[in-house]
């Protein structure tokens, strides 16, 4: 059974049949200093007992198995099955039609995004950075989904969790150049300039206008910024020597 998790973790607002899904936040957790609390990835330099304390804490929450990404900003997804769990796939996004078994990625200032078929038919999980996101990863996350679950894009439901904020992502022309921007042409949405050779990057609208471009128009989320809220998230941006938080999505057992 799952438990109600920390009441500060996120949870997407959206009519969604047996699907369970959240986003922990830095509260919950037990680990200390620059990781306080909830940090639930190991390596970064946290003391491995309290990051596996976090970890039981985040599965009892989900009351599924998480399956963690090898996350290299790529485009790479997986369809998970009961074999995955306890396994580290090298991928940016995971589906997956078979009910305990959750779709799990981990940020801290790239952008979370879950994805939810209908009638309980699939979900997905992706990490988009801003390398992922302009290769095409909530793209193909999106069409292995449609096809597991065997439906459309218009069909399914999207959102979008914390990352960094249109105020805080400066960015070079090289980003531009991976979104099809001209650095030396007139305006564009998503990319506003803010110092000589910077432009501010709005991560999340760029991900909207891909998912809508791709068929599906019932998206939320996307309202925080990780960077502008340190009470709240890790932000890598920010903090350099920070944690990670933990976004999930599942289908429940129950029929």
């Amino acid at each position: 059974m799952a438990s109600a998790g920390h009441p500060d973790w996120l949870r997407p607002d959206w009519d969604a049949p047996r699907v369970g899904a959240l986003m922990t936040t830095r509260a919950g957790g037990v680990s200390e200093g620059p990781f306080a609390s909830m940090n639930i990835r190991g390596g970064l330099g946290d003391d491995s007992s309290a990051v596996a304390q976090n970890q039981a804490i985040f599965a009892a929450a989900i009351g599924a198995k998480p399956v963690w990404l090898n996350q290299v900003h790529g485009r790479e997804v997986v369809q998970l099955t009961a074999e995955h769990v306890g396994t580290l796939p090298t991928a940016d996004a995971s589906v997956c039609t078979e009910p305990g078994i959750a779709c799990t990625v981990q940020v801290a200032d790239c952008l979370p995004v879950l994805f939810a078929a209908p009638q309980g038919r699939g979900v997905a999980g992706a990490h988009a950075g801003w390398r992922g996101l302009s290769l095409g990863v909530l793209e193909a996350a999106l069409a292995t989904l449609c096809d597991a679950a065997g439906c459309t894009p218009a069909q399914v439901q999207a959102w979008l969790g914390p990352c960094i904020g249109p105020r805080q992502f400066e960015v070079g022309a090289d980003v531009l150049e991976a979104f099809g921007a001209d650095p030396a042409g007139p305006a564009h949405e998503f990319f506003v300039p803010h110092a000589p050779g910077k432009w501010l990057a709005d991560l999340a609208g760029l991900a909207r206008h891909r998912l809508r471009q791709g068929g599906v128009s019932e998206i939320g989320g996307g309202a925080w910024c990780t960077v502008e809220d340190a009470s709240r998230f890790f932000s890598y941006r920010r903090d350099r020597l920070t944690g990670r938080m933990a976004a999930a999505i599942w289908l429940d057992r129950r029929q």
